[in-house]
């Protein structure tokens, strides 16, 4: 599966993103989807992960209450709506696909479709 990512910008802290991602090539229902960033001079770090029903999200806690994920089966697209953003979460952030277990859903590791990444910069 292909995914596109898209939505990053600039905006002041404070402010609102909507990422979104774009599956195609694949079975899109057939895969939990997560969020991923990586800052400058940092590894990359789990943001928010959806299970295969949508019924499930995880999230990484410093984005807990400000971030929403989300999934929509018939537009083939994950979304990750970001409020009240911090400078700190200013990062490069990628859409991944994969079927990991529950227990890795935050590893990167676990998934094996990546989108290339879009710049998410907060400032303060």
């Amino acid at each position: 599966v292909q995914l596109q990512a898209s939505g990053g910008g600039l905006v002041q802290a404070g402010g609102s993103l909507r990422l979104s991602c774009a599956a195609s090539g694949g079975t899109f229902s057939s895969y939990d989807l997560g969020w991923f960033r990586q800052a400058p001079g940092k590894e990359r770090e789990f943001v928010a992960a959806i299970r295969r029903s949508g019924g499930s999200t995880y999230y990484e806690d410093s984005v807990k209450g400000r971030f929403t994920i989300s999934r929509d089966h018939a537009e083939n697209t994950v979304y990750l709506q970001m409020n009240r953003l911090k400078p700190e979460d200013t990062a490069v952030y990628y859409c991944a696909a994969g079927r990991p277990i529950l227990s890795a859903v935050r590893s990167p590791n676990m998934y094996y479709h990546w989108g290339r990444g879009t710049q998410v910069t907060v400032s303060s």
